[in-house]
């Protein structure tokens, strides 16, 4: 079969760091830009080749400075390759550094038939290639900083391991028995990259004979001790000048900062804080790892990005710009700071493995390093069975209730890329991709439609009619059977996902006692979109523990201490995202998480309204209640929508250059947010019918109730898609594209 090659463009649009979009060489213009060369020197007889076309042409190229022409080559006429001036040989671009702009190219060849195009290419690809040189700069700079301060860190674990050691030799004998006799740290003893030059540019032979030695230090065997000093183990007097970073992730940690416990930052010598402490660092290693994957494919396909554009340049105008142009990025730091990342990558890899994962280097390899992710085909083929059983289960359900009259009695496609991954924190290669949810859910409704049908079908044969108490415990053995596939302790059936589920939940159960991340107010804000499931869940206990199901008939709504429950069950999440709200605003000092925490007050106000409207049946009171719920819902509602649009979405910006919308946009169809506008206040103003308790006729008022809620959880998985796009934006915005993870130990710089 013959290998279908993919084309670099898109190849390196599905290479890229999402979040580094912006800082990479734009390959797709400057291919445009080679193409207009092309199309103009095809021309027989091309018109106008005065300036006027270059500042027309240079106009969307960001308006950067202007590139001169070369002094003294003004009078050359000729389209060939090089130019000779009396016997010596130039290429038609010269490449120089200048001290504020970066590099500039000066082309010679301006009078040539389509000269200005070609200079107006030159100018941009300058731009580009100083755009991506001084990113590179900065994320290495960056780099080294963190390669130092994973330094200090490991210092202050191996003293905090030793000091065990000394305290308690029995307990750590297992761990001191893998540990290395003496620890080196990473080498970060990097030259500079200097501006025009390679990181090697200015240095002797003895400096490269002194690193050589430095590197042959690196993770020697202790029979080597004699011959190297600053292999050493870290000395134990650096535990005099830390502390134990406990952040105020924790409950125990935000109650002790709460109290102002002075005591909570001492080093205590156990194993529960060196089992915290290495997996902080651990996962430190893993992120910084991570980074430098990320920036070493940045260097490499930008590189590659500028090489084929010159290659496509010099083929069409057959000049020979590519090799004194590529001569110049290869000593730039976007050329040269391979070797510099490889070398730390390797150091951080050796000592991930060797003091964390004990010297398996498969293991260590495969946590630093995880595979990519395969598809199955018995997802796939599984998504699409029970995707058609759904279908088939819906129409025949649709069936039965016109036939048998039940409720008659009483009673082109593109994908656009988003970093879901990384937003939510998942481990890398165990996130689920849109496959697996839809088998997930596909399971549910299936099961779900198959105890519907089941329950109806033994409703109506006279042969289980009598079985009516069996008949009703179908919907609880459905619960109860999604209950235990969520708490399996066996990695089976998404592990990793269901766990990070319970996780959520149980920050939001506890709130505002953990520090409040992204994943956590997400879940909650999908809890709040789900008070009929709760409320359906309260009704479950009592509906099945006091045993009404026997009788067939529900005695909950007389019960007070119910409808109490009722109040707590509805108003829960909102009240948790209040105390999430409240969380950050003392941490972080923001006034938009005040107005967010007082739209969520309103919420849990309109809520309580709503509820005492249903659960009081005195007429007098029920219509005061009606009247005060409706007014505080319209609030709550028009402060929410207002909060969706401008603050989750990011829409709504009068001086964006998308009217109305925000700068920068995924979707490149723009009706698509006005439409997605207009559905959120409507389905938001849906929501209402829980209040004022429309009547629709005929229509049963359980239909009505399963509508509203449908709605409602549609309004959220709309709003779902816009807000991860704004946080996907922000990261990219701000070249997000690794976690941040605090380190264990806090140093006293006085010390």
């Amino acid at each position: 079969m013959k290998e279908i090659k993919m084309k670099f463009g898109k190849e390196l649009s599905s290479e890229m760091v999402p979040e580094w979009q912006q800082a990479y060489v734009d390959y797709k213009y400057l291919k445009t830009l080679v193409k207009e060369i092309n199309r103009f020197k095809r021309k027989p007889n091309p018109h106008g080749n005065g300036m006027t076309t270059t500042e027309t042409l240079y106009g969307t190229s960001n308006g950067q400075k202007r590139h001169g022409v070369g002094g003294g080559y003004g009078q050359i006429r000729s389209s060939s390759t090089v130019v000779e001036i009396e016997g010596i040989t130039t290429a038609p671009i010269q490449v120089s550094s200048t001290a504020r702009d970066g590099y500039e190219t000066t082309f010679f060849m301006t009078t040539d038939k389509g000269g200005e195009y070609e200079l107006v290419f030159f100018r941009r690809l300058d731009d580009e290639f100083n755009k991506a040189d001084k990113f590179c700069k900065e994320k290495v700079e960056e780099v080294m900083k963190e390669a130092a301060m994973l330094n200090k860190q490991m210092d202050a674990l191996i003293a905090f391991r030793l000091k065990m050691k000394e305290e308690r030799p029995a307990e750590m004998t297992c761990l001191v028995s893998t540990e290395p006799t003496e620890y080196t740290p990473m080498n970060v003893k990097v030259h500079a990259i200097e501006e025009g030059g390679s990181s090697r540019a200015g240095r002797s032979d003895e400096d490269d004979v002194e690193e050589e030695e430095y590197n042959d230090t690196i993770y020697k065997p202790a029979n080597d001790m004699g011959k190297m000093k600053d292999a050493m183990p870290a000395p134990i007097e650096v535990l005099s000048s830390i502390k134990i970073n406990y952040g105020n992730e924790t409950p125990r940690s935000t109650i002790r900062s709460v109290f102002k416990d002075s005591n909570g930052t001492e080093l205590k010598f156990n194993s529960s804080n060196l089992r915290k402490i290495e997996e902080k660092l651990s996962s430190a290693f893993v992120e910084f790892h991570r980074k430098l994957w990320f920036l070493k494919s940045y260097s490499f396909l930008n590189v590659l990005a500028l090489s084929k554009i010159l290659r496509k340049y010099d083929k069409i105008t057959s000049r020979d710009a590519s090799k004194s142009y590529m001569t110049m990025v290869n000593n730039s730091c976007l050329g040269s700071s391979d070797e510099v990342i490889m070398r730390l990558m390797d150091h951080v890899e050796t000592t991930f493995i060797k003091h964390f994962t004990n010297g398996n280097r498969t293991k260590g390899i495969d946590i630093l390093r995880p595979k990519a992710k395969r598809d199955r085909h018995r997802v796939t083929f599984s998504t699409g069975f029970l995707g058609g059983c759904m279908f088939s289960l819906v129409v025949a359900l649709v069936a039965i209730v016109r036939i048998r009259n039940v409720l008659q009695g009483d009673g082109q496609k593109k994908r656009y890329r988003v970093n879901y991954t990384f937003i939510f924190g998942f481990k890398q290669g165990t996130e689920l991709g849109y496959k697996q949810i839809l088998f997930v859910a596909f399971t549910i409704c299936t099961f779900a439609l198959l105890c519907i049908l089941a329950n109806l079908d033994m409703e109506a044969d006279p042969k289980t009619k009598d079985y009516k108490a069996l008949t009703e415990l179908l919907p609880l053995a459905l619960l109860i059977a999604m209950f235990i596939v969520l708490v399996l302790p066996f990695n089976i059936f998404y592990r990793s996902s269901r766990y990070f589920f319970l996780t959520c939940l149980f920050h939001i159960f506890v709130a505002p006692l953990y520090k409040v991340t992204f994943p956590d107010f997400f879940v909650a804000d999908q809890l709040c979109s789900q008070a009929q499931t709760l409320r359906s869940i309260e009704f479950y206990i009592c509906y099945y523990g006091w045993g009404d199901y026997k009788v067939r008939e529900s005695t909950c709504g007389k019960s007070q201490v119910f409808n109490a429950f009722l109040f707590i069950v509805v108003a829960f999440p909102f009240f948790s995202r209040f105390l999430q709200c409240m969380r950050r605003v003392f941490e972080e000092r923001s006034i938009e998480q005040r107005y967010n925490s007082f739209k969520y007050a309103l919420v849990v106000v309109a809520v309580c309204l709503g509820m005492a409207y249903e659960v009081d049946h005195e007429k007098d009171r029920q219509n005061m209640w009606r009247v005060l719920g409706g007014v505080a819902s319209a609030i709550a509602v028009v402060f929410c929508t207002y909060w969706d649009l401008v603050h989750d979405w990011g829409l709504l910006n009068r001086k964006s250059k998308n009217r109305w919308l925000r700068d920068e946009l995924l979707l490149p169809y723009k009706e698509v947010y006005f439409i997605a506008m207009i559905l959120n206040v409507v389905l938001r103003f849906a929501w209402m019918e829980t209040v004022l308790d429309f009547q629709f006729g005929s229509v049963h008022s359980q239909i009505t109730i399963a509508f509203v809620a449908s709605l409602e959880i549609i309004r959220r998985g709309i709003w779902n898609f816009f807000r991860l796009e704004n946080e996907h934006l922000n990261n990219v915005g701000k070249y997000r594209a690794c976690r941040t993870i605090s380190l264990p130990f806090e140093y006293d710089e006085d010390q």
